[in-house]
């Protein structure tokens, strides 16, 4: 029986071309990770972030990777929520404890910039209150009209200490020349906690510990996902890579030789059958010897062997197989490449030309899938809600969809209007309508309100992720400020959502449907739609009552610390008098739960608590979007009972 002939001639030679051509084009078309862009953040601080401090401190040192405004800001809140800073001037510039490295988009193109000095911003402490966190606040812009925003947080353990004499509290607020220049570029991606793009994608320190995640833009900035899946397209890609090898190796286990024709098997003199097929070097290198028609020897030539890329990093060689890297992907997959092509055109294929087309046809298909993936998730950013302490760079993740999310969190990001950093003031966004079946109801009737979210298709969306233990929050406010209420939906197999409402009081209400849908990659989209609901009948609008720093819910008088502040990220903490830290129960997941709503245009923003209590209080970290006066309805759950303390912010 003889052997198949072997693919060559010029239909072999084709689609050996072919294939090589789909895996060099891999590296091309699969769509790589953007790192975040950065510029003059936070690289250091004295105390450093997180730390326990049992000595009186006067002063705080902020390290950026250049020198912040003149017209920045700063706060220094304690742990009863008032502010003890006593100003702040430029320090002298020091080597930073560690290399970090920025990535600045330069021609359309993200160029690493490393830099090993620290430029201070010294904050003076007028005294130490109290035992306890302390966070400092800050808001600047960049040389290249970036905004630096965020909070870091220290602990001090120490005695307290006294106020001089005469010293009163700051209460200004930032330059609103200063707000408005950051607010103009907060949507870069780069901006700090209180930016849309999530945490201050801030230098990333270089150390032999982290030098490997470093190794690659995306792993530098780890708050900021610009690639979506890309991460989905580069396994794709090395999927690639790893069948071509596996098909080399494949192609070089030893063929039998085709008999010439005529020569039958068995006959005496005859060739040995192991003749001219492929044999191995010690080396790898192939050497086989083949008969050509006109009677010629030949040696094949020696197969290209990958090439070992080295990325040099602060004088930490990496190699790049840590972390796929544009320039290391192509070098190893052109050597692979040669090497699969040279393969495919040798003598003694196992296979024909059809097995060959089949092999080249599935690499295609797999190339355009990962491909096509990659282009879906571009848009869409994952959400990480793992908890972990609060970042260096940002206490607080404030989001322009309307959330705000404390360090507990995590960093992530979120899509949505970053200049305002409130939603609720559409039906739309991010693809997705809310659709009321009625958009009025009579006073003081209960009334089921029957809603459905479409997407794009013009059908339901029936996909939504659980967060604080619910696929979706119904939040109920009335224009005036007034009626609020927080309510859990149900959702039908058909995608509609069902709750029982009832409103008291004739007058406009706004309905805020708060939830997460899950992507295709399986990461999810937190988005906020807002719709106007109506009761016929005479109203009367409820004035707001004046800003107080105690609110009454049920038998709780309840305190809240802290002085919301335009533009800059500051903790608020609540806690409720005569209350035990121990008898506070997590309502949804969480030891508290607040919803701010502007007066006027009824912006909403949806901020979220650290996971654990902080000095016996709920905390959390709020950028108050712009000057004006809010309402905020804080819940919180005592013996299996909800209660909601409601304030008025006036800014």
């Amino acid at each position: 029986m003889r052997c198949p002939p072997p693919a060559t001639g010029p239909t072999g030679r084709a689609l050996a071309a072919l294939l090589a051509f789909v895996l060099a084009s891999a590296v091309v078309l699969l769509p790589t990770a953007r790192p975040a862009q950065a510029h003059g953040t936070l690289a250091m601080s004295i105390p450093a972030a997180n730390a326990t401090v049992t000595e009186a401190l006067t002063t705080v040192e902020l390290y950026f990777t250049e020198q912040v405004a003149a017209n920045a800001y700063f706060t220094v809140t304690g742990p009863g929520g008032g502010r003890v800073d006593n100003g702040w001037q430029q320090g002298s510039p020091r080597p930073l404890d560690k290399p970090v490295r920025e990535y600045l988009l330069v021609n359309g193109k993200f160029e690493p910039k490393e830099y090993s000095t620290g430029f201070p911003a010294v904050v003076t402490l007028a005294h130490l209150p109290a035992a306890g966190q302390y966070a400092v606040s800050y808001l600047s812009v960049a040389s290249d009209g970036e905004p630096v925003r965020g909070t870091m947080s220290f602990r001090y353990s120490g005695r307290a200490t006294a106020a001089p004499q005469g010293w009163r509290p700051p209460v200004d607020q930032p330059d609103p020349a200063l707000v408005a220049a950051a607010e103009q570029h907060a949507t870069s991606g780069h901006s700090g906690g209180a930016a849309p793009g999530g945490p201050t994608a801030s230098a990333v320190p270089l150390a032999p510990s982290t030098a490997a995640a470093a190794a690659s833009p995306s792993a530098a900035a780890p708050g900021d996902d610009e690639g979506g899946l890309g991460w989905l397209a580069w396994t794709g890609g090395a999927v690639l890579v790893v069948a071509a090898v596996g098909f080399a190796a494949w192609r070089r286990r030893p063929v039998p030789a085709a008999r010439p024709v005529g020569r039958p098997a068995g006959r005496a003199g005859g060739r040995p059958r192991g003749q001219g097929a492929v044999a191995r070097s010690g080396t790898g290198a192939r050497v086989g010897r083949s008969k050509s028609a006109g009677g010629r020897q030949g040696v094949t030539r020696p197969a290209a062997a990958p090439r070992a890329v080295v990325t040099e990093r602060v004088g930490v060689p990496v190699a790049t197989g840590a972390a796929p890297t544009t320039t290391g992907t192509t070098a190893t997959t052109t050597g692979t490449t040669a090497a699969v092509a040279e393969v495919a055109s040798a003598r003694g294929s196992r296979l024909g030309n059809t097995g060959l087309a089949l092999l080249v046809g599935g690499l295609v298909v797999a190339l355009l899938a990962g491909f096509g993936l990659g282009r879906l998730g571009s848009g869409t950013r994952p959400v990480d809600r793992t908890a972990a302490a609060p970042p260096v760079t940002g206490a607080a993740v404030s989001a322009g969809d309307g959330h705000q999310h404390g360090p507990g969190t995590g960093a992530h990001t979120h899509p949505g209007d970053g200049a305002a950093q409130v939603t609720g003031l559409s039906v739309n966004a991010g693809g997705y309508t809310v659709q009321p079946e009625a958009r009025t109801q009579p006073a003081g009737v209960r009334a089921d309100y029957r809603f459905r979210i479409v997407g794009t298709d013009g059908q339901p969306a029936t996909r939504f992720a659980v967060v604080h233990d619910k696929q979706l929050h119904l939040v109920v406010v009335g224009r005036d400020l007034s009626g609020y209420q927080h309510l859990h939906p149900t959702m039908a197999a058909d995608g509609t959502w069902t709750v029982p409402l009832t409103l008291a009081r004739p007058g406009g209400y706004r309905i805020y449907a708060d939830f997460s849908v899950t992507a295709a990659d399986g990461s999810t989209v937190p988005l906020v739609l807002g719709v106007d609901h109506q009761v016929p009948g005479a109203h009367t609008p409820v004035p707001l009552p004046p800003a107080a720093p105690r609110s009454t819910a049920g038998p709780f008088t309840v305190t809240m610390t802290g002085t919301p502040t335009v533009g800059v990220t500051v903790p608020l903490s609540f806690r409720p008098d005569g209350v035990e830290p121990a008898r506070l129960e997590r309502y949804l997941g969480a030891y508290g739960h607040l919803v701010v709503v502007r007066e006027g245009d009824l912006g909403y923003v949806h901020v979220h608590p650290e996971q654990e209590l902080v000095d016996g209080t709920v905390r959390f970290w709020l950028t108050a979007p712009s000057t004006g006066r809010y309402r905020a309805f804080f819940d919180f759950q005592v013996d299996g009972k909800v209660h909601t303390a409601q304030y008025t912010l006036d800014l």
